[in-house]
């Protein structure tokens, strides 16, 4: 007699024993009967309901299953299915295997409202598409994970994936071009393998790829058309050096029922199930068990996707169980056939249901054993605190964090039961550790879930899950501002740099000019050169309060200053509106602008206590004498408002959230500056392979969208006005640049420029008799024509000629010889009474009238 027989036997002995209380829950059951994976999977099935009801004689429902035979056909599968739905009214559906042949099965259990429980890993089968839809087993896209790292690792550029046509191959394709992608290697070619085609084909196929340059293939098929497959691939000579193999888990697990050398040195991924007493003992009963079921089959052996079925077995024993204790008589068939309603009911409890099984899963089943959801107190209270009772010593968890957190569990598709535990030392005062030492003791098991101000980082992520985060991300400085009115040098911003040089020079070249065409003629532009000097600084620079007086006697240097006041009238217009709206509205400046320089100048900065920004501080070049952890925003300010030199700190490096809230806090005090390091902002943290986490990643982008904005108003709204406050008074107001007044100097420039060119031509023309003398080396020409430029002119003398007065000379000889006199018209510039005589002592005389007198010697 078989051991199924004998179990059913029993159970039912047990119900007659028991007055009949215990009420069957009809569970239908879809595999493929004569394949290996069906009779592995019903071996498994058989165990669990054997196995359960042993650990569990006290429950008052009990699984009998109706199995069907899909004969591996989509449409016997669903019609299996219909049968259950429909004949039978199963409660819920295990099975099929399949992904091709789940995709029928699940559209009839939505019309139906009967849960089909499948290990169907496709991700085009999704439970979130699919309200009845429980897959118990991974989502074939984690696979993808371990080869795009290989292929990473060994810098592969090109590979070509080969997949099965079907809902099982079709399935993964877009999912592993874009791991490609991310990684930098591109998918050359995707062979689109039938289950139908020929063995010619395959090699016709094989052969074409060979001929590529690509030498790495990824392999995506179900067991019986990848063995076809790999028979050609050994014939084609494509298992030689040089080429890589990787297939996927599917087929992994069934390695072992085929010829493995075919595939000697294929790269499988597989799922990994650590290894336990309890999972030895029952691969040893489930091979003795399957030995006596299956005498003549020696292929088929366990994988992980039955161990992962005698565990949903137990699970859903439990949410049966659970359902009918909660809703009672209402959960009961009417019609008195003591079976469970529809699936509905029980849909909840199945997915609220996690338990410590073979496959490794440990999440709370009771209020005895809720969700422990470790908390890190001690930092920001308006993220998360703890309020405690001091009659009852009750802890409530409160904070902008918790309330998110809060937000995203009412968010969930199913209950979640948690418990708030705080990280602290054995005194109760401070915090146990770091955050780093709180992701560590979740990652060994110290708590179910992580939840707070936790920043997501890639060195955490290799010991715990992290969830999508919650926040904005990134670190910044955050510096003490200044009034720039109160600058001691405020007047000179109004223009900058680049203008005042060049407003400077445009003085002194002005000036320099003027005093060019003037000094020949214009008394008060000669005498000592410091006088000379002083002069043409004086005159230039005089323009800019227009109180320059001098003379001036030329129209060139006439046209040069009336256009070079023009230029300074609309540089001091300018320049007055500027530092008007400069010394009237409030302009704050940050203290420091580069991190470089604080660490330069041996400054100190702070970081939040327990924080990752300490080790990169120290990354960046930062001495631990330098760095100071804060734990509240009030100790932030005391340090910032004393400074280095008086015990505090020049900066504080912190992450946005924090900022963005102490900013507002401190009005018109501080200010976030510098480059944004990028990080992935907070997140909360599962361990490694938590089904939680893409369930509540979902989550959060609905909490994100819908209600974010109410919760951070609730925690922050009182710091926006302050914000608002901020942004007022922190109108930008940047000085004049050059460009600004390119074309004004363009004009002073041209007009400078002519007028002087204008002057040397003529003087080179006056003179042209000194430069063509032959007689003259050049540096005596030169020395002439600049003592010829020092000769004072009077300009009057070549429009009026008054009453000469005369310089007689006389010939120190006595030969005969004419007396010369020389005769120098009066300047007539000035007027007597301006006290300038007709010539300027010690200054050579011009010879503009040599007249010979012929004398006789007495």
């Amino acid at each position: 007699m078989s051991p199924t027989l004998i179990f059913l036997l029993v159970m039912s002995l047990f119900a007659v024993n028991n007055g009949n209380r215990n009420i069957e829950i009809k569970i239908g059951v879809i595999l493929d009967m004569d394949s290996n994976v069906g009779k592995m999977s019903k071996t498994c099935i058989s165990m669990a309901i054997r196995d359960f009801y042993r650990k569990h004689d006290n429950y008052t429902t009990i699984i009998h299953p109706y199995y069907r035979d899909s004969k591996q056909d989509n449409v016997q599968a669903a019609s299996a299915a219909l049968d259950l739905m429909k004949n039978i009214q199963v409660t819920a559906i295990i099975g099929p295997m399949t992904s091709s042949q789940a995709d029928f099965v699940i559209d009839l259990g939505n019309k139906e409202k009967v849960p089909v429980i499948s290990p169907a890993a496709s991700p085009s089968l999704s439970p979130y598409n699919n309200h009845y839809f429980i897959r118990s087993a991974h989502n074939s896209t984690l696979q993808l994970k371990p080869i795009t790292e290989l292929i990473k690792h060994f810098s592969w550029s090109e590979v070509v994936f080969m997949y099965e046509d079907g809902e099982y191959g079709r399935g993964l394709v877009p999912y592993l071009s874009d791991a490609m992608m991310n990684i930098g290697t591109k998918v050359t070619y995707q062979t689109v393998i039938y289950p139908s085609a020929s063995d010619d084909w395959i090699l016709a196929e094989l052969y074409k790829l060979k001929t590529m340059q690509t030498r790495v293939f990824v392999v995506h098929a179900l067991p019986d058309l990848a063995l076809r497959l790999f028979k050609k691939v050994n014939e084609a000579g494509m298992m030689d050096e040089g080429y890589v193999w990787f297939i996927t888990e599917g087929l992994t697990n069934q390695l072992h029922d085929h010829k493995e050398d075919l595939m000697q040195g294929v790269i499988g991924v597989k799922s990994f199930i650590r290894n336990s007493g309890k999972l030895f003992d029952f691969k040893k009963r489930w091979k003795r068990e399957f030995r006596s079921l299956y005498p003549d089959d020696d292929e088929t052996q366990l994988d992980t996707s039955g161990i992962r079925l005698y565990d949903t077995i137990f699970g859903l024993a439990m949410a049966l169980e659970k359902t009918l204790k909660e809703k009672g008589d209402s959960a009961m068939d009417s019609e008195g056939t003591r079976a469970l309603k529809g699936g509905s009911m029980l849909l909840q409890s199945i997915r609220n249901f996690r338990f410590d099984g073979l496959s490794g899963w440990e999440i709370p089943v009771s209020n005895k054993n809720m969700l422990r959801v470790g908390v890190r107190i001690g930092g920001f209270d308006q993220f998360i605190d703890a309020d405690i009772d001091p009659e009852t010593h009750q802890v409530t968890m409160t904070g902008f964090c918790v309330d998110v957190f809060k937000a995203v569990v009412d968010a969930l598709p199913y209950a979640l039961k948690f418990e708030f535990v705080r990280f602290v030392s054995f005194d109760d005062k401070r915090p146990a550790g770091t955050f780093d030492d709180l992701v560590f003791n979740l990652s060994i098991g110290g708590y179910d879930a992580v939840v707070g101000d936790i920043t997501i980082l890639a060195y955490r992520s290799d010991r715990v899950a992290f969830t999508l985060p919650y926040t904005e991300a990134g670190v910044s400085l955050v510096v003490p501002i200044k009034d720039e009115r109160k600058s001691a040098w405020i007047f000179l911003k109004p223009l900058e740099k680049e203008l005042w040089i060049t407003f400077g020079a445009f003085f002194i070249y002005t000036g320099l000019v003027v005093w060019v065409i003037e000094h020949r003629v214009n008394e008060e532009f000669r005498g000592a050169p410091h006088k000379q000097v002083g002069m043409l600084l004086y005159n230039s620079f005089s323009t800019l309060v227009y109180s320059h007086r001098a003379r001036l006697i030329s129209n060139l240097s006439r046209f040069v200053m009336i256009v070079w006041v023009f230029v300074v009238l609309v540089l001091t217009s300018s320049y007055t509106a500027s530092l008007t709206s400069m010394l009237t509205v409030q302009k704050l400046r940050p203290t420091y602008t580069d991190i470089n320089e604080i660490k330069r100048n041996g400054e100190s900065i702070g970081y939040q206590d327990g924080s990752f920004v300490k080790g990169m501080l120290i990354r960046m070049g930062f001495n631990d004498t330098q760095l100071k952890g804060y734990s509240t925003f009030e100790q932030y300010h005391d340090a910032l408002k004393n400074g280095s030199q008086n015990g505090g700190v020049s900066a504080i490096m912190e992450e946005l959230p924090y900022i963005r809230v102490f900013v507002a806090k401190y009005c018109n005090m501080y200010k976030m500056t510098g480059p944004v390091h990028k990080t992935a902002g907070f997140g909360f943290a599962f361990p490694k392979g938590s089904p939680l986490v893409h369930d509540v990643s979902k989550a959060i982008l609905q909490v994100t969208e819908k209600q974010m904005m109410n919760i951070t108003n609730h925690w922050f709204k009182e710091n926006a006005n302050c914000d608002q406050q901020q942004k007022g008074t922190q109108m930008k107001i940047e000085g004049f640049g050059l460009d600004s007044f390119k074309g004004v100097f363009l004009i002073a420039g041209l007009s400078s420029t002519s007028a002087l060119l204008i002057f040397v031509f003529r003087f080179l023309y006056q003179n042209r008799e000194m430069l063509v003398s032959q007689d003259h080396s050049v540096s005596q020409k030169l020395l002439g024509i600049a003592k010829s430029f020092d000769v004072y002119r009077d300009e009057e003398s070549k429009t009026s000629i008054p009453e000469a007065t005369g310089v007689h000379v006389e010939s120190n000889n006595n030969n005969n010889s004419p007396a010369i006199s020389v005769f120098h018209q009066e300047a007539g510039v000035f007027s007597q009474d301006e006290g300038f005589s007709s010539t300027h002592p010690g200054s050579p005389v011009v010879l503009d009238t040599i007249q010979v007198v012929q004398t006789t010697t007495n």
